[in-house]
């Protein structure tokens, strides 16, 4: 049996909130910075559920723009779309390398599913410098997690064995619920030290130690 490890990209494999924070930052300075995070937050799944088949690049730019009209703030002309410009260089958390390599070397097949678009998560790709087997992206879906389509794309297109299969994921909201709901076991990287949660199978801080804990799951 194949054994298949999927991962949401952002936030899990690369720093998003990083990557998101320091655009925030250049254009509204540090000072307000992290609350306009908190607040970016909120808004793009809103966008996500509100326009499922919106490619991630129009997501990005419709949620800095809401952004600055909800907090009164100025966006700089020509600055709309500096979240989707920028994205490509948003930084891989150290962990991730050695993390993916080791659980690619005990035979584990890796997938992406990811709410961005193609030409955006085949650069992350590149920036991770480890192969991946598919990536799943909501630009060609036209669904956006929680919802459960890119996990039914997934098992379409590869033929996965469930019983076989693991999500390894970051956002509870995103990932690790609608995992939940479909009975698929995942791993949690807790990477923002949030409360402890009952639905992943198992819980880490970060990759470094990934291939154990899949192997505890899905033992060869």
């Amino acid at each position: 049996m194949e054994r298949w490890a999927t991962f949401d990209c952002y936030g899990t494999l690369v720093d998003w909130n990083g990557g998101i924070r320091a655009e925030l930052e250049k254009l509204f300075g540090s000072s307000r910075a992290d609350e306009l995070l908190v607040r970016y937050h909120e808004l793009e799944p809103k966008i996500q559920v509100a326009r499922p088949g919106a490619s991630y690049r129009e997501v990005l730019t419709v949620a800095l723009e809401r952004l600055a009209s909800d907090t009164g703030l100025t966006l700089p002309e020509g600055e709309a779309s500096v979240l989707a410009h920028s994205l490509p260089s948003w930084p891989v958390f150290e962990d991730v390398r050695p993390g993916l390599a080791e659980t690619r070397a005990r035979g584990w097949r890796l997938g992406i599913l990811s709410n961005t678009d193609r030409d955006l998560i085949d650069a992350s790709i590149d920036a991770l410098g480890v192969p991946f087997e598919t990536a799943i992206v909501a630009g060609e879906i036209a669904s956006y997690k929680p919802a459960h389509r890119h996990w039914e794309v997934f098992y379409e297109q590869t033929g996965a064995d469930p019983s076989g299969h693991v999500h390894v994921a970051q956002s509870l909201f995103h990932d690790i619920a609608p995992a939940a709901e479909l009975g698929i076991p995942s791993i949690w990287i807790n990477r923002l030290g949030e409360p402890e949660d009952a639905r992943p199978a198992r819980t880490l801080p970060g990759v470094a130690h990934l291939a154990d804990a899949l192997d505890a799951l899905v033992p060869v």
